[in-house]
């Protein structure tokens, strides 16, 4: 059985964690940690369960652990990353703090000093389905932020055949969990409520590196990308829909044949038929990414499908650790 650890346990992606890792048929909790809630059980926090007791962090066995989650705020994960990496533990770091290989580039976005430089060279950035190959062995995986991995699925084939020009449009509505479960006044019922709010335009949103980051690697010449969050009223989910302009000579069919190419494999990515669009309804608690695609006038309009705290947290961290450690990919999301 492989032996796991969580840090930051309280989140909606810790919750939501320590429920599939619960499940899991080879994997042991042997510690949660919450600063706010040591002392207390899981499911004091969350009444749906599961039940889990929790710990101090300083009072964690990184050693005990064959894998240590890290589900804490952005910035405070590198110093955690590099205990459990000198205790023996691989690590799975669903902050931001491994996504961008570049410090400077983090600091700017994050406003604070990278605490673990040295470890940014061997992260690896665990998209699942492109980073397969490094997976196996790897010591520290970098879980892609939530839209990103509802963005980067459907684009980064197409970028790689060199299917699009010129600049990306994306819209994106999320479910109100990816705010975090900190109050804000934004986040709130009476706000949100029969409500649709767009926020961090204007090449704003921390995630906008992240992306650009993944498109450059799979082309020398990637397209630009303008990126338009919004915050739905709902509790979990994100539809993105992205208009991307076409290279001369693509059309819906060539476009169709690279992402079922990409895909016809994948357990968890989904081509939907020509003429469907991609709808929460067909993903929200599952580790599913599904996406729809049309051509009007020269640009590909994609509808890509995920739920936030699955295939856009928690449930890409589960597979990535069954990749790391040789396991179905499947084992504890499906």
């Amino acid at each position: 059985m492989l032996k796991a650890g969580i840090m930051g346990s309280t989140g909606y992606t810790g919750h939501e964690l320590i429920g599939l890792l619960k499940r899991h048929p080879a994997v042991e909790i042997v510690f949660a940690a919450s600063a706010s809630s040591a002392g207390s059980d899981l499911i004091q926090a969350y009444p749906g369960g599961p039940a889990q007791a929790l710990v101090a962090p300083d009072e964690v066995d990184l050693s005990s652990a064959d894998v240590a989650f890290l589900c804490v705020p952005h910035g405070s994960a590198a110093p955690w990353a590099k205990r459990a990496i000198e205790a023996g533990a691989r690590v799975i770091d669903l902050s931001a703090d491994f996504r961008l290989s570049d410090p400077q580039v983090f600091k700017s976005w994050y406003g604070v000093e990278h605490a673990a430089p040295e470890l940014l060279d061997n992260a690896v950035y665990g998209l699942t389905e492109w980073a397969r190959e490094d997976l196996p062995e790897a010591q520290l995986v970098a879980n892609p932020g939530c839209y990103p991995t509802s963005v980067l699925l459907p684009l980064l084939p197409l970028v790689q055949a060199g299917a699009l020009s010129g600049t990306v449009v994306v819209d994106s509505k999320s479910g109100v969990t990816g705010a975090g479960r900190r109050p804000r006044p934004h986040t709130q019922f009476a706000e949100l409520s029969e409500n649709l709010v767009p926020y961090a335009l204007g090449r704003a949103h921390r995630h906008v590196p992240e992306m650009e980051q993944a498109l450059a690697w799979a082309s020398p010449t990637p397209p630009g990308l303008i990126f338009s969050p919004h915050l739905l009223p709902v509790a979990r989910g994100i539809l993105s829909t992205i208009y991307a302009p076409l290279a001369e000579g693509w059309d819906e069919a060539l476009l169709r044949q690279v992402l079922t190419g990409a895909y016809a494999d994948e357990v968890f990515v989904e081509l939907l038929p020509p003429g469907d669009a991609a709808t929460l309804a067909h993903v929200v608690r599952s580790n599913r990414c599904v996406m729809g695609v049309v051509v009007s006038e020269g640009t590909a309009i994609i509808t890509s499908a995920i739920d936030n705290l699955l295939k856009g947290a928690a449930g890409q961290a589960v597979q990535n650790m069954n990749a790391v450690f040789g396991l179905d990919e499947t084992l504890g999301v499906v």
